[in-house]
């Protein structure tokens, strides 16, 4: 028995660290987070509690909505997008090319740079009035915009940014391919089933657990964009609220117009928002993701 606790200790032992830093960086701060959105707290002064005026407030922001508007928009285009090139490349990389690893690496790095400061500023001139987007088109004598100064294509230019950045996605439907059976498609050849026939019946349904996963951390990544709506728009939203995103709104009234009661009530209604999100698709779930134990694991 004392030898049974004494591992059991040990164990602690080494968590000691990672509960120190969940306990203290994170479950402490959320809590007062929580406190905080009942609050009117501009950091100057001691919080003062007003209920549930924040969230009211909220629903009464012109702002806020637009943020909501601007942050749906881009999470309904850039997920599909992001996820169809994460497919597209894994399956073209999943026929046995000679220097997969390479290409795996290539494909990899947008990934890791893609929501740094330099590649937004990248992007931002890339895409700008004088950009290469623009002389491009003007050697075939066609007038280029502004694409991220213009209220109608900012918003597009930084979801083509995202969809850059499906590396990490297309590893994980690589190896979901890695392990469909090679006897499947073997029998279904034999069946006479053609190319569509074999994706549709038998890599689709397969790969549905891993396009689930990638799904829900996709929509969660989508819905906290802050850099490259910070960055092309210079901290502003702009042009016209276009890139007001929602993170971006929440950073300008917690940190700009020193609102953290009304920031801190933004955050708890995002978590909300995408707890309630994440609990409907993992409903949805059984209609459309097949596991091959029937997801009793």
């Amino acid at each position: 028995m004392l030898k049974r606790y004494r591992g059991a200790w040990i164990g602690y032992l080494f968590l000691t660290p990672w509960l120190i830093g969940f306990f203290g960086l994170i479950l402490g701060p959320m809590i007062y987070s929580l406190y905080l959105s009942f609050t009117d707290y501009s950091l100057l002064e001691a919080p003062k509690w007003i209920g549930l005026k924040n969230f009211e407030t909220m629903f009464q922001d012109r702002n806020y909505i637009d943020s909501v508007k601007v942050t749906l928009t881009f999470v309904l285009w850039a997920v599909p997008l992001e996820l169809i090139a994460a497919l597209a490349v894994a399956l073209l990389l999943n026929k046995g090319i000679r220097g997969i690893g390479i290409y795996r690496t290539m494909y990899y790095i947008p990934s890791l740079l893609g929501g740094s400061v330099a590649i937004a500023l990248l992007w931002k001139n890339i895409f700008g009035v004088d950009g290469l987007i623009n002389q491009v088109l003007a050697y075939f004598g066609i007038a280029g915009k502004g694409w991220v100064s213009h209220p109608d294509y900012a918003l597009y230019t930084l979801i083509i940014l995202s969809t850059w950045q499906f590396g990490s996605a297309m590893v994980i439907f690589l190896a979901g391919l890695k392990q469909i059976p090679s006897e499947l498609y073997e029998a279904a050849e034999v069946d006479g089933a053609n190319r569509f026939q074999k994706f549709w019946r038998i890599t689709m349904p397969l790969l549905s657990p891993v396009l689930f996963f990638n799904l829900i951390m996709k929509i969660i990544n989508s819905m906290q964009v802050f850099t490259s709506s910070y960055i092309v728009s210079e901290g502003t939203g702009g042009p016209i609220n276009s890139t007001l995103f929602y993170t971006l709104y929440l950073y300008l009234k917690g940190f700009s117009h020193f609102e953290m009661g009304y920031a801190s009530a933004m955050a708890w209604l995002l978590l909300i928002f995408l707890a309630i999100l994440t609990g409907i698709l993992f409903l949805t779930s059984k209609y459309w993701v097949y596991y091959e134990d029937g997801g009793r694991s």
